[in-house]
């Protein structure tokens, strides 16, 4: 069974508030040309819709982080697998607390956040957030920190305009 924990909960959930009282959300609508990938990673408003990150994008592009809507026990989406639909409204974390899923390096204590730009590689998805800086392939979100090391599976919580 996918959703029974044996030893340990995970530290969160990509794109779940982990601090839901002290943090800002509002809505936008997604492009529907530009699907996201998952929850729980940076976004950018280009011609008033959200779209993830991209090759080339730059820091000051980010808008907020892209917020798992809802809790849900269904067998067909297990807890952390949903994949975000691609038109309607979209919950974006403009400040506060989020789980994510740091794709690489060690995140730390007030360490820095990454996101990847360009050129794939396994884990390391384009859009998606690391822990160390990667050449030109990454860049360094401006006002984004870890706030602990996270769990063995990558899921770690990050602060967001605070």
């Amino acid at each position: 069974m996918s959703n029974a924990y044996l030893y340990r909960m995970p530290s969160g959930i990509p794109g779940d508030v982990s601090r839901k009282l002290d943090s800002t959300i509002e809505t936008q609508y997604f492009n529907a040309s530009l699907p996201f990938a998952s929850y729980g990673i940076p976004v950018k408003l280009v011609s008033g819709k959200v779209v993830p990150f991209a090759a080339a994008d730059v820091a000051t592009s980010l808008y907020g982080f892209l917020v798992r809507p809802y809790p849900t026990q269904s067998a067909q989406e297990p807890i952390g697998t949903a994949t975000p639909p691609t038109s309607g409204p979209a919950n974006i974390l403009r400040r506060g607390w989020m789980t994510v899923k740091c794709n690489a390096g060690a995140p730390a204590q007030g360490g820095t956040v990454y996101v990847r730009i360009d050129t794939p590689s396994g884990a390391k998805v384009v859009g998606g957030i690391e822990a160390a800086a990667d050449s030109t392939h990454t860049v360094a979100l401006t006002g984004v920190s870890f706030t602990n090391a996270g769990d063995a599976n990558g899921n770690v919580e990050i602060e967001y305009n605070i």
